[in-house]
């Protein structure tokens, strides 16, 4: 108690810039702009991220160098809560990933058949081990709180997950709705197919994508948002299972055979 009370006193202005920061972008809310190719949308997640930045050593100057490396190290504490959330929910309804047949269930290798695609373009930019968390899955908030509780909040590896996270956050609606009617006007793949591949952990992703789709195959509109949010909830349920057991491994093997031949490529031709 008294460790925790030295803290306080010393950390102070870390804690109220928090709660001032946290009510100021709560109140701002969300903020969705019209780009023409669809709505960029704006979280308050996102001003606080820049908030908060601008604030550090490295801006304003308000907070020094070890106030700013406390509040990195509060990550896992305010995500605690929501980790717990998720697992909770997650062994609740274990009985629905049965009920609802294995095409749901099976959908969720999909969402790893990315890190193939993104890893080597990753290593290809340079990055090092931020190239695992950024690749490893779509990096919402429960693959946010799993990397950050393994590899720790000032990790490179939970450095990448929070990048990909906050850009995901500002142009995923956009991008994901680009995609979505790029891949319909492939005709390829069934719009119940395409509805499934939706739900990719993300409300507001799953919605722009679903919504696309039902413009592009009005006929199947309401069974595509049907699935989508289907299957959008089941990745919320088996993405923390998927992640820690798969996806993270998976990337970490990969990340090991394929850095070492990047690196001696890029270092013959610098």
């Amino acid at each position: 108690m008294e460790k925790l009370k030295t803290v306080v006193q010393k950390y102070w202005k870390v804690y109220v810039a928090a709660i001032i920061i946290a009510v100021v972008c709560d109140s701002i809310g969300t903020i969705k702009f019209n780009v023409g190719i669809g709505t960029l949308t704006l979280f308050p997640m996102v001003f606080a991220t820049i908030i908060g930045g601008m604030l550090g050593p490295d801006a304003v100057r308000l907070f020094k160098a070890p106030e700013s490396k406390l509040g990195g190290s509060l990550v896992l504490v305010a995500l605690a809560p929501f980790m717990a959330k998720m697992g909770v929910s997650a062994g609740a309804n274990l009985a629905k990933l049965v009920a609802v047949g294995p095409a749901l269930i099976l959908q969720e290798f999909g969402n790893l058949g990315t890190i193939f695609i993104s890893l080597p373009l990753a290593l290809l930019l340079g990055l090092k081990k931020e190239a695992i968390g950024a690749c490893y899955s779509i990096n919402r908030d429960s693959n946010l709180g799993l990397t950050t509780d393994i590899y720790g909040p000032d990790a490179a590896e939970t450095r990448g997950t929070f990048a990909v996270y906050i850009v995901g956050s500002v142009i995923g609606t956009v991008f994901i709705s680009i995609l979505a009617s790029i891949v319909a006007s492939w005709g390829v793949l069934h719009p119940l197919a395409l509805g499934m591949a939706s739900g990719v952990g993300s409300g507001s992703m799953m919605t722009a994508a679903a919504g696309t789709l039902g413009e592009v195959y009005p006929q199947y509109a309401e069974d595509i948002m049907v699935l989508g949010g289907a299957s959008d909830m089941l990745t919320g349920i088996t993405g923390i299972y998927m992640g820690t057991f798969v996806g993270l491994p998976v990337t970490r093997k990969l990340y090991a055979i394929l850095e070492p031949k990047f690196s001696k490529k890029m270092h013959r031709e610098g």
